[in-house]
């Protein structure tokens, strides 16, 4: 496909350490088009966050390879946002957002008008001076959101961002985060092992199996646009979707317990 921004190829990895070894991931193969929002769904523990940091540049895969297909020389190749609030304490909202702009060189002028997009974007715009120890967990959470879109990259990954936060400030940021994606048509991998979450969110989910982890199944996702999720529970076919994905991720954690409890005997 000519639109394809980021292509896994066969990718397994491998942790060594003393007295053994722990196969994260085995043989994962996929391909993430250009505007793309596609989640990676699979149980605890099965190596989605190791398959992202490989994407991010932060691991090395054991064997296989991946190319992330670059754009325009003036942005950066990639932003991640964490689960847990990764803000800088001694930083006010305003510089954490604009933190990777001046880090790569960007005019003044561009660092501004950016920052102040982003703050506007994500309801910070009145908490731009505040530093991190006066923010709530969710507004945390917006400034490296908006840091991660301010700093303009070619893919954003995201690691089940919203995962500590309480149900109301979840749904804002979900919805919030999908105005934003709309508007900036930026290709996102998004880690979650919540399905309404990825209901909610996705083009396309790949489901994954338990440690070692590899993708199982693609799974388009056809509700349309925009989307609540009040629609997505009063729709069937996301009704039918949620089941079979709830059997699948049952499943996998199931054959997990019983391969570990094998090992154990």
């Amino acid at each position: 496909m000519s639109d394809v921004k980021i292509t896994v190829d066969d990718v397994s990895k491998v942790f060594y350490k003393k007295g053994g070894s722990t196969a994260a991931l085995r043989h994962v193969t996929l391909q993430v088009r250009e505007g793309e929002f596609v989640c990676l769904l699979g149980p605890s523990g099965c190596g989605k966050s190791t398959l992202l940091r490989i994407l991010a540049g932060l691991e090395k895969p054991s064997s296989g390879s991946f190319t992330i297909r670059p754009g325009s020389r003036d942005r950066p190749l990639q932003s991640m946002v964490f689960q847990e609030n990764g803000v800088i304490p001694w930083m006010t909202v305003w510089e954490n957002v604009a933190f990777g702009l001046k880090v790569r060189g960007a005019p003044g002028s561009v660092v501004r008008s950016r920052v102040e997009e982003y703050l506007e974007k994500t309801g910070l715009s009145e908490s731009a001076r505040l530093y991190p120890k006066e923010l709530s967990g969710g507004m945390k959470q917006r400034v490296s959101i908006a840091r991660a879109f301010a700093n303009d990259p070619e893919i954003l990954l995201m690691d089940e961002p919203f995962a500590s936060l309480d149900e109301q400030n979840k749904i804002i940021l979900q919805e919030e985060l999908l105005t934003i994606w709309a508007e900036t048509k930026k290709t996102i991998v998004f880690i979650t092992h919540n399905i309404d979450e990825a209901l909610l969110l996705s083009d396309r989910m790949e489901l994954m199996s338990a440690q070692p982890g590899t993708i199982t199944e693609s799974v388009d996702v056809r509700l349309g646009r925009p989307r609540t999720i009040e629609k997505v529970r009063a729709d069937s076919g996301m009704a039918k979707l949620f089941v079979k994905i709830h059997h699948h991720l049952r499943q996998e954690v199931t054959a997990s317990r019983t391969a570990k409890n094998k090992e154990d005997m």
